[in-house]
């Protein structure tokens, strides 16, 4: 028999469609909409918690009123900002919206890379100067690129970016050869072998114990100083204030940076102001209508619940993230 299910949708006030709603509101017991101040009242007797807004971090605040919660929903890839102590003990089951970013942000990769290599942010300046200025630019099939994370959105990544031309290889939490993907995976614990090889470094790694602050001085200081970064993962994974002194010291090129450690960026920061950083913000995988996907990932989702059915995107609460086959933790 399908369960009776009272699902609690947090939100910023700004409530997800109707229309993609529609498998929820129509099999639900109830649905309730709550802030974050409105959460911990909201999710007393509830069974589903959607976390539409997933930038929330009031969910560990509300945890002790979660009496009979079953899953965890959350409108992301990332999940770390959820997974304290208390969630990861418990048992309930946690699913994130894996997959509906993927093609999105590789492409913003892509794009990324082939307006750097062409040169492309100084040809806008100079056009607004009015100045015909002759440059050469560099070519993107050849180069080499080290992805950091070998989760599907890394995959995506890879996949376009070998498309194009360049020599892909990624670093990754065990080491192998002979990926589909990225060819040859490095050990995360040979990180700094592998930059030293790397024209451009891509990282989409998860937020972990063992990735937040894996960008450090050291990292930069092991690429080679024509390398350029990217980072469409998580903005914990860099140590800034490093970043800033390896591209005022000239130990690498240039970065393109969509996640900061603080968001928004502060405006007397001075990655602002730094020649050769691109920043955008944290829009890499926002396409139109993201948000309407993610909802529509959350009502597939329900209707399994509903049902009995697996669950998709179960995320390993040990690990921090969908293990990589996509089966349940």
């Amino acid at each position: 028999m399908p369960r009776q299910s009272v699902v609690v949708v947090l939100h910023d006030g700004d409530l997800p469609s109707e229309q993609a709603m529609a498998p929820v509101l129509e099999r639900a017991h109830e649905v309730r909409y709550a802030t974050a101040a409105e959460l911990p009242e909201a999710i007393v007797g509830a069974d589903v918690l959607f976390a539409y807004d997933f930038f929330s971090t009031a969910i560990p605040d509300a945890w002790p009123a979660a009496d009979s919660l079953e899953w965890l929903h959350v409108a992301s890839t990332g999940v770390d900002a959820i997974l304290s102590p208390e969630v990861r003990e418990s048992d309930v089951v946690l699913t994130n919206s894996r997959g509906v970013f993927d093609e999105a942000i590789a492409e913003y990769v892509l794009g990324q890379v082939v307006s750097i290599a062409k040169g492309l942010p100084r040809s806008w300046e100079l056009q607004q100067a009015h100045r015909w200025v002759h440059r050469e630019s560099e070519r993107v099939a050849g180069s080499r690129v080290l992805v950091v994370g070998t989760g599907q959105i890394g995959r995506a990544i890879a996949r376009l970016l070998r498309a194009v031309g360049m020599e892909v290889s990624a670093s990754g939490r065990r080491a192998r050869t002979g990926d589909p993907d990225f060819g040859t995976v490095t050990a995360q614990g040979d990180l700094h072998h592998a930059l030293a090889g790397a024209d451009w470094v891509v990282c989409i790694a998860p937020l972990t114990d063992a990735t937040r602050g894996m960008f450090d001085a050291a990292a930069f200081r092991a690429m080679p100083d024509h390398a350029r970064f990217i980072n469409v993962g998580r903005g914990e994974s860099v140590v800034t204030d490093d970043l800033v002194t390896a591209l005022q010291e000239g130990a690498i090129a240039g970065a393109a940076l969509d996640v900061l450690d603080t968001e928004p960026l502060p405006t007397d920061h001075p990655l602002w102001d730094l020649p050769d950083v691109v920043i955008t913000p944290h829009s890499s995988g926002d396409f139109v209508g993201w948000r309407e996907e993610l909802v529509r990932l959350f009502a597939d989702n329900f209707t399994r619940w509903v049902d009995e059915e697996p669950l998709r995107h179960v995320v390993d609460t040990s690990l921090g993230y969908v293990p990589t086959d996509g089966s349940p933790a």
